[in-house]
């Protein structure tokens, strides 16, 4: 099995969910006989938000490419990033290691062109839903995404990602309100919804849709997970 690295700690609540999968899909893999191997770099959120916020990405890309080359330095075989937001930085990311970096948005794009699905709800942080990183890999397989139309909604989502859920606060009145946005997206024909941020799966689920929910973390988890072991098929 090959070792997995993550960059976590954007935000910690989510990271312990991709620790958590990591190890549920390979037990489950080798009926109990196994867990990951996982290698965890934790940022310090706050740095993160800030940065982000003052849109210093160049400053990030510092931060991260040095994370990268230390999970590779340390025996990862492949890197998640484990934030959609992160993703904007991958491709620099990708440069500065050897080992791939297993990106959230193609794995998605796979999971919906798998559905066969042709407009999607994208729901994440104000830079997941209104910049192309993520847009762009999904319209590689022509599916178009959508995104709430208020400004007032974007901000409200945006922070409640970065000043609530970013503190492991997950309330009703977040819940009903995404709820609302959601139900104003399928509306405007989304077929589907993508929680474009790892904190929103720890929030809505798919019971609260009428249509399929694309779970970022688990999908981007399983794909990790399918890694190591096709890595490992290979080198047998």
């Amino acid at each position: 099995m090959k070792t997995i690295g993550i960059i976590g700690g954007i935000t910690w609540q989510s990271s312990i969910d991709y620790y958590r999968l990591l190890n549920e899909m390979v037990s489950e893999k080798t009926n109990g006989e196994a867990t990951a191997k996982v290698i965890l770099y934790s940022l310090d959120f706050g740095v993160v938000r800030t940065l982000t916020q003052a849109d210093r990405w160049d400053k990030l890309v510092t931060i991260a490419c040095d994370v990268a080359v230390k999970l590779e330095n340390a025996g990862a075989d492949c890197i998640v990033i484990g934030a959609n937001t992160m993703h904007k930085i991958a491709d620099e990311i990708q440069s500065a290691v050897n080992i791939p970096i297993i990106h959230i948005a193609e794995v998605t794009s796979n999971a919906i062109a798998e559905q066969h699905l042709k407009t999607v709800a994208l729901l994440g942080t104000k830079y997941t839903m209104q910049l192309d990183f993520f847009k762009q890999i999904l319209a590689k397989q022509n599916i178009s995404t959508i995104i709430p139309l208020k400004e007032e909604d974007v901000e409200y989502l945006n922070y409640s990602i970065y000043n609530v859920m970013g503190k492991g606060i997950f309330t009703n009145e977040i819940k009903q309100r995404v709820l609302s946005m959601i139900d104003e997206l399928i509306q405007r024909g989304a077929q589907g919804v993508i929680l474009g941020c790892t904190e929103l799966p720890i929030l809505i689920k798919q019971d609260d849709c009428s249509v399929p929910i694309f779970d970022t973390v688990l999908l981007h988890a399983k794909a990790a997970v399918e890694f190591a072991f096709e890595s490992e098929t290979m080198n047998d």
